[in-house]
């Protein structure tokens, strides 16, 4: 695609960053068409694609420390020579004014989250915006002085430089994220430059996602046979419903109870994704298992290892018994075979994967692992099956609307996102039964108080947590407790990878608490977690 020059093409250069998929997003919504390449590829390749602009995303690291990311050699002099504007985010940012002859420094005082920042000299990128904005910050260092030939644009009490230009040169920079939804005016700053600051033609419309990725998986999948973990939740859903539409009958859905679900969710696995697919579903009774292996476990990053590789050890088993049961699972027919055929194995493992799950763990080049993902991270190494992850590079809000595309029913598509490890990432010390059954239910009257209130829409998640190894003095019936202190984490979002805590009403809050203390004995004590993410996950772990 980036061949064809009826479209512009914007490349993002990816130092490592948690948001670069998110920047190449952003500008194809701009309808401007985006690709994301290594800061390890040299500039002359870069530069060889004929890109219009180029966009230095952010990065774990500091500039200054040694091995670093850097921009390619000669980044900077190839592209004002071919006349290419450049745009660096947070590290980008930092990256370009060291190179240029700036100063990058540690800052005392880190700036994770949301971060008014002020307006110093409008420049283009910000001409005619409010002189104070809210934008999204995640740094600990920062541009001190500008290199020679910029105009500083803004800044922070923090943050000296937090936005530069050149417009001579065609130089842009600033150290907050303008691609996030937390960046009030983050879309209109990335227009700017797009349009105004490198004049690309906004005429790239997305092509089809469905049809690309029915395509994709016909081609990877073949005739072979295919199994998908199943969870319920809407990628797993999408993932299913889509390679279904790819190889049909091949596939067979194999559905996991590890016994750390919330209430009603097997059924409503076995009920509403089956009536609403019609899919082969293939369900294993996992719940002793997973609680044996995660006996005395209270480490998170083990826990998730251990039930990525349990999840793994179930699919086999479950691969063997469809094949030996020579159908495509309950209720299913596999391809046809002669009698003198032996059964086709399976082949290929269907998951879920979003972007956000793979630069969590460590995905892409230079990209911290914040927590391993079970289904990214937490996969065995020997691992018997070929992976196919159709949703790998999108985001949750874009898969909800490739289910709606696919048809898939509303309560399935605007589901609230649930992590495959379940509740077992929810309970804060080790995982076991009883504790299992207290959250479960503080969690169920949780999600049930804001349905009633009809703030489902409005929550993007609402994770439930217990603190299993804390506990705290309370007073119930005149009578002394001692119980465990039960978190709940409300936020908003919209692809996950940056998130607010919701400002739930106050009364909703006091239902809840109210609930919760007086139908769950164990517990005696409702806290709420208003960190952001950064620096904040969603999930506690």
């Amino acid at each position: 695609m980036a061949a064809d020059q009826s479209f512009d093409t914007v490349l993002v250069v990816d130092f490592g960053a948690q948001y670069a998929q998110l920047i190449a997003r952003r500008v194809r919504e701009c309808h401007v068409f985006s690709e994301i390449v290594p800061s390890t590829m040299p500039a002359a390749e870069m530069l060889a694609r004929r890109p219009k602009a180029i966009i230095l995303s952010g990065g774990p690291a500091s500039v200054y420390e040694k091995g670093a990311p850097a921009a390619p050699d000669g980044l900077f002099e190839l592209s004002q020579r071919q006349g290419v504007p450049m745009f660096g985010i947070c590290y980008g940012h930092q990256v370009m004014a060291q190179a240029l002859g700036g100063t990058v420094e540690n800052s005392d005082v880190a700036e994770f989250g949301g971060t008014t920042v002020t307006v110093t000299s409008p420049g283009m990128l910000f001409a005619g915006l409010p002189h104070e904005q809210p934008v999204w910050m995640s740094h600990r260092d920062c541009v001190s002085r500008a290199p020679s030939g910029f105009t500083v644009t803004a800044g922070t009490d923090v943050t000296p430089v937090a936005g530069m230009e050149d417009l001579e040169r065609g130089l842009f920079g600033v150290q907050f994220h303008p691609e996030v939804l937390h960046t009030a005016h983050g879309m209109e700053l990335l227009r700017r430059f797009l349009y105004e600051g490198a004049g690309c033609r906004p005429n790239w419309t997305m092509v089809n996602i469905a049809d690309e990725s029915i395509e994709a998986v016909r081609e990877q999948v073949g005739h072979k046979r295919a199994i998908c973990a199943l969870s319920g939740g809407v990628d797993s859903a999408v993932a299913a419903a889509l390679v279904q539409r790819a190889i049909g009958d091949q596939l067979t859905c194999v559905f996991v109870d590890h016994g750390l679900l919330r209430k009603g969710e097997p059924e409503q696995v076995e009920k509403d994704f089956v009536a609403a697919t019609g899919v082969n579903l293939h369900v294993v009774d996992a719940q002793d298992r997973f609680l044996a292996a995660l006996d005395g476990v209270a480490d998170p990053e083990d826990k998730r290892k251990i039930i990525g590789r349990e999840f793994i050890r179930v699919f086999e088993e479950a691969a063997r018994e469809i094949v030996r049961g020579g159908s495509g699972g309950a209720g299913g027919s596999s391809p046809q075979k002669g009698a003198e055929d032996a059964p086709e194995p399976v082949e290929f493992l269907i998951q879920g994967t979003l972007y956000p799950d793979v630069v969590e763990s460590g995905g892409g080049t230079g990209a911290a692992n914040i927590k391993s993902h079970h289904n990214v991270g937490g996969l065995p190494e020997d691992l018997q099956f070929k992976l196919v992850e159709p949703l790998r590079t999108l985001f949750k809000d874009e898969v909800r609307a490739l289910g709606e595309q696919l048809g898939l029913p509303t309560e399935i598509v605007w589901r609230q996102p649930f992590p495959g490890p379940g509740l077992g990432i929810r309970i804060v010390g080790a995982v076991t039964r009883d504790r299992l059954d207290i959250l479960r239910d503080a969690d169920a009257i949780a999600r049930e108080e804001l349905t009633n209130a009809g703030l489902d829409r409005d929550v993007w998640q609402f994770p439930v947590v217990l603190l299993a190894d804390v506990r705290s003095v309370g007073v119930q019936g005149d009578s002394r407790t001692y119980g465990h202190p039960i978190v709940l984490r409300p936020v908003t979002s919209e692809d996950a990878m940056t998130a607010d805590w919701a400002k739930l009403p106050y009364e909703l809050l006091q239902r809840i608490s109210t609930r919760i203390t007086n139908e769950v004995r164990e517990i005696n004590r409702v806290t709420v977690d208003i960190t952001s993410k950064p620096p904040g996950t969603i999930e506690w772990e």
